[in-house]
């Protein structure tokens, strides 16, 4: 294990993670309204941090193995949430100790959303854009953005990417250079962003808010510059903009990688040249679309049926935003949802374990997955009744290798298994266990909102389930997988 290079490597991403806090630091001197100083002297502080870990191991270059690529994104995760929470412990407004201060930057980079900030009306301007940047950062993963800059670092960038990226992402290269894809799966990421905000403005949003509520969705982070969040605008037509930009923003980043090929003349054959039928034939992007449309054909029939609003244009606008909202872990809210009649607001809040597609910005066990244990599960019933037939799962044409199968149940039941450690923990540390339930599905769902206490906001949740929390944060955006990896015995033996 070349443990001086990695912490050469995560000294450098460390210099260049503290230069975000200029950003925030910049909105203060334009708006006027205090925090400049204290993102300062965390832009300080970070950079000395990271110049130190670069210094005293600048001449170990070393090419990383896949172990080594594992462990650097673990650090790097632990590291960043915990300097990402230095502005707020000097921050006086809000005032925040130490474990508030820690759980609020996790949630943001993360892109949980979960908040133990009240009074978000009357915060300055610059924390409202940090914790809003920390998401945007977090959506399509700092390592991502890192890759990109590897090779002038003078090490290889897979070990790293396929530690990062969720899904069928891992097992392809979308381009020859996992340098260009970053740059590219960027390039979208900013393109997206820049629309959403230009929509949000049109809308009838201010610019700031515009911009700050654009990082938050494309990153189906949930975090908002109010209290009352999406709610606070009484906008339908931001609501139907922060739903489409949820939806684009929840499919696997590779078909838009595609669209965004063909945009620079790669792909050439007719087929491909269909926007439409590039998507739907899609098989993830198809149960996507089905999933969403179920629940709010769900909502819109009991909201109706037990007519909770008064119009059916009210009904049919509550249901799209809340169903789209929560499912694809975003978060964002336009009234008390878990106030909603029957089974509803229990229905939304599982169906964020199913997230959304591999390869986006959300969260949950994702699509593919969730297509593929329905498979397989399909497939034992067709066994029990012939019980001598071979049927490979097949999605359309393709055939599934039996490995990928197995690798989704090991997933699954160790998504499961954390979950459960969690609650247990939380449960442990104080909280009623309803309340424990949805913190944690809330947390490793990277929902953000939930039922209960922790409807609005974590204020109520004590310091240390705050801990457990985070880690639940931290195993539901690296997919488990990574973080329990460097746990097993196996991986630090050479």
């Amino acid at each position: 294990m070349q443990f001086l290079s990695i912490i050469r490597i995560v000294g450098i991403l460390v210099m260049c993670f503290s230069f975000t806090m200029l950003v925030p630091a910049f909105v203060a001197l334009i708006y006027g309204d205090g925090g400049g100083k204290s993102f300062l002297e965390a832009f300080v502080l970070n950079f000395s941090v990271g110049t130190v870990l670069w210094w005293l191991c600048r001449h170990y270059k070393y090419e990383l193995r896949s172990r080594e690529g594992f462990l650097i994104v673990v650090l790097f995760w632990v590291v960043l949430g915990s300097l990402g929470a230095v502005p707020f412990i000097l921050l006086e407004n809000p005032d925040l100790n130490f474990s508030q201060s820690i759980f609020e930057s996790f949630s943001g980079l993360t892109t949980t959303g979960a908040t133990v900030i009240t009074g978000l009306d009357s915060l300055p301007k610059a924390i409202l854009f940090y914790r809003q940047f920390l998401q945007w950062l977090g959506g399509m993963g700092i390592i991502v953005l890192a890759v990109a800059i590897i090779p002038l670092l003078g090490i290889g960038g897979m070990q790293l990417y396929r530690a990062e990226m969720p899904g069928p992402l891992k097992e392809q290269k979308m381009r020859p250079r996992i340098a260009e894809t970053a740059k590219a799966l960027w390039l979208i990421y900013v393109s997206l962003t820049v629309l959403c905000a230009t929509a949000f403005w049109l809308a009838g949003m201010s610019v700031f808010d515009a911009i700050c509520h654009s990082f938050a969705t494309v990153a189906i982070g949930g975090f908002s510059t109010h209290d009352a969040s999406i709610g606070y605008f009484n906008s339908e037509t931001i609501n139907y903009i922060t739903v489409f930009f949820l939806l684009i923003s929840a499919c696997n980043f590779a078909l838009h990688f595609a669209l965004f090929d063909q945009f620079q003349g790669r792909y050439k054959s007719k087929m491909q040249r269909n926007i439409l039928h590039h998507y739907w034939r899609d098989y993830e992007f198809r149960f996507f679309i089905l999933v969403q449309l179920s629940l709010f054909l769900i909502c819109v029939v009991l909201l109706w049926a037990y007519s909770y609003f008064d119009d059916p244009e009210t009904t049919l606008s509550q249901a799209l935003f809340q169903s789209v909202s929560i499912s694809t872990t975003a978060g964002f809210t336009t009234n008390d949802f878990s106030s909603w009649p029957s089974f509803l607001p229990l229905l939304l809040v599982l169906a964020s374990f199913i997230g959304g597609c591999a390869g986006s910005t959300g969260g949950g066990l994702k699509m593919f997955r969730v297509l593929l244990l329905y498979l397989q599960g399909k497939r034992e019933i067709h066994r029990f009744i012939h019980p001598n037939v071979i049927q490979p799962i097949k999605l359309g044409r393709h055939v599934l290798s039996e490995q990928i199968v197995d690798g989704v149940w090991a997933f699954f039941s160790a998504y499961f298994f954390v979950f459960i450690v969690c609650w247990i923990a939380t449960i442990a540390c104080g909280m009623d266990t309803f309340d424990a339930l949805n913190a944690v599905i809330a947390s490793m769902n990277n929902l953000g909102p939930a039922l209960g206490a922790v409807s609005s906001n974590f204020v109520q949740v004590p310091d240390s389930a705050k801990w457990v929390l985070t880690f639940a944060m931290v195993c539901g955006r690296l997919e488990v997988f990574t973080l329990l990896v460097i746990l097993s015995p196996t991986f630090w033996k050479d």
